[in-house]
């Protein structure tokens, strides 16, 4: 049963709504549900706080909209949680990914290509910590555009790698990695904020997401590395045109997106 009234309100994009239960006998053992979310295309991230301050946090989706209380909160039910949103996150993102991909074929060496996603990653991590802890913060729609802008970038510095011409991105792409990287990092932000996390979680939200950012990226680079690794044992041979093709549709996808995300600046 619900004592008082309902407190429901925004912040950073995600509705909160918190409710005091008053449950005979207890929870524990009990299926609780979202009535109406299987119907919808929205998760919700339930945070049960009991009288003895045992706290358990799960993720509820439209394909699974209830969960069982459990009788001993498992402090890995947090970071589960935290982990496959930041999992998700990463290989949702196509532009992250592209990002990515536009590194991987730009640089030469797997000691170079090491550095690179090393300095990606400590980039992105860094303005992730910064605008999660609340101590910067940048403006949604002027950022996506920088997003796209960075993915443009790589399009013709891949074609001049074609070229056999040279620039500071191939011979320093880690410094490249980086600057792009902290951008990158507000973006994984604004998917961290709209979970609406309560203060005392923000710490554990925000290991657990970059965990989960961090294996994505890792095994997307990994698979990547493993295609390499079969064409050449299977020894095929491409045309021109059809090696380039990723690289023209990373130019090609940057682009688009650089003009759709201005045009909602001017608007």
């Amino acid at each position: 049963m619900t004592e008082g009234v309902p407190l429901r309100f925004r912040t950073a994009g995600a509705f909160v709504e918190e409710r005091r239960l008053h449950c005979p006998g207890g929870l524990a053992g009990r299926t609780l549900v979202i009535d109406g979310l299987a119907g919808t295309k929205t998760d919700v991230l339930v945070r049960l706080v009991r009288a003895n301050g045992a706290v358990e946090t799960v993720r509820l989706t439209p394909a699974a909209p209830s969960f069982v209380v459990a009788r001993t909160p498992s402090g890995l039910a947090a970071a589960r949680a935290y982990l496959w949103i930041g999992l998700e996150h990463i290989l949702l993102g196509l532009d992250h990914l592209l990002f990515v991909l536009g590194l991987f074929l730009l640089v030469k060496g797997r000691a170079l290509l090491l550095w690179t996603i090393s300095a990606f990653t400590l980039a992105h991590s860094l303005t992730l910590a910064l605008a999660t802890l609340g101590l910067a913060r940048v403006p949604v729609e002027p950022l996506n555009a920088a997003i796209a802008l960075s993915i443009l970038f790589l399009g013709p510095e891949l074609v001049r790698a074609w070229r056999g011409e040279t620039s500071l991105t191939q011979r320093r792409p880690w410094l490249v990695a980086f600057l792009f990287g902290l951008l990158h990092g507000f973006g994984f932000a604004s998917g961290l904020a709209t979970l609406g996390l309560a203060p005392g979680e923000v710490a554990e939200a925000l290991l657990w997401f970059n965990v989960g950012v961090e294996l994505g990226q890792v095994g997307f680079v990994l698979l990547l590395l493993a295609l390499v690794r079969a064409f050449r044992v299977l020894e095929l041979s491409w045309p021109a045109w059809v090696a380039r093709a990723p690289g023209y549709a990373i130019g090609t996808c940057g682009a688009w997106w650089t003009i759709e995300r201005v045009l909602v600046l001017v608007r």
